[in-house]
């Protein structure tokens, strides 16, 4: 039987790596985890590097070490920030899982829109976490706890400025019904808000997924957004998604609405957003990305609007680990072996 060169340069458990072996007796794993943060800082965006590599990071081996194992490898399993010249060192290469659940994350390598086949681990990642981050968002701006802030600062309680409202009846819209936009629906619904939401494509006869009352198509999100209280931003970035939320489409948003973005910065128009914001139009605004997070901290517009909840990237946190990216891994690598089409394959035209 012919050997199958599977090379991680993410890090791994070792559970992980016994999983990964056992799907055949083919498959050689090697385990290069943390080999390659060394040169990941030097092509890497300081800010990007410092908020995804710890100090001690600092990567094994010489380039030429390094290089031999890409040159071997069949599969590679990797994670974020990456080698970002993989295919032109990884000549037989033929499939990169990346661990991260977005495509856009793979942008700046040439792996984009290369000849490699890429899968991710979309809808598989901590859903739930996510979930939570944005029905936390929501509670934060609908119990006034914004303010909280504020009257420390002022070392003095505003008890108008609070305006607490009851989520029980209120609309939330999921932009964007995929694995994690309908874990955050399913959340919306157990707090008691009609949820709502779109997605690419929906089947007009298939029943509505667990917790949605009404499931639409992109074009219809002007009109859902009017009737929202709460608008969860889940979608993919692409180009068809870049600045997808404009002045259009925060004029079309109810007054005093909360806008939560989950997604990624780039399908938001900061700058209509800081418009939106501060004519008192929203509520608040939750952000767990922004525009060129990778490069740079948030505008400053941003960081210092008491109105807004920004934080960096870390909704899909937890305290508790997730197998799921690698079963999806084990599954895919079965299926590779046997000839057959893999989950999760990113489609370069759609995007993700």
């Amino acid at each position: 039987m012919s050997k199958i060169e599977v090379l991680t340069i993410h890090p791994l458990s070792a559970d992980a790596q016994v999983k990964i072996r056992a799907v055949d007796a083919g498959v050689r794993l090697t385990d290069a985890g943390g080999w390659f943060a060394g040169e990941i800082r030097e092509t890497w965006p300081p800010f990007a590097v410092k908020r995804n590599l710890s100090d001690k990071a600092q990567g094994s081996g010489t380039r030429e070490e390094r290089d031999e194992l890409l040159s071997k490898a069949e599969i590679i399993y990797g994670g974020f920030p990456f080698p970002l010249d993989l295919c032109a060192r990884a000549p037989n290469l033929k499939w990169f899982h990346q661990f991260p659940a977005g495509a856009s994350n793979l942008m700046r390598g040439d792996i984009w829109k290369s000849h490699v086949t890429v899968t991710t681990s979309r809808g598989l990642g901590n859903t739930r976490g996510i979930a939570e981050y944005a029905v936390a968002s929501i509670l934060h701006f609908a119990k006034g706890l914004h303010r909280a802030s504020v009257d420390r600062e002022r070392k003095d309680f505003e008890h108008s400025a609070y305006r607490p409202v009851l989520l029980q009846g209120k609309t939330a819209c999921v932009v964007g019904a995929g694995g994690i936009g309908l874990e955050v629906g399913q959340l919306c619904a157990v707090l008691g808000l009609r949820v709502i939401g779109t997605r690419r494509s929906v089947d007009p006869n298939a029943p509505l997924p667990p917790g949605f009352d009404r499931l639409g198509k992109p074009e219809e999100l002007g009109g859902f957004l009017s009737e929202s209280d709460f608008v969860i931003a889940c979608c993919q970035w692409t180009p068809e998604t870049t600045n997808l939320f404009d002045d259009r489409r925060f004029a079309a948003m109810k007054h005093g609405s909360v806008f939560v973005n989950i997604a990624r910065g780039e399908i938001v128009d900061e700058e209509a957003l800081v418009r939106a914001l501060e004519s008192n139009h929203l509520r608040g605004a939750a952000l767990d990305v922004y525009v060129g997070e990778f490069e740079r901290p948030p505008p400053a517009r941003l960081r210092s609007n008491p109105n807004v909840l920004i934080s960096p990237h870390i909704s899909a946190g937890s305290d508790q680990s997730n197998s799921r990216p690698v079963e999806l891994f084990c599954e895919n690598l079965r299926a590779y072996i046997d000839g057959k089409p893999l989950r999760n394959v990113i489609d370069w035209d759609r995007g993700y």
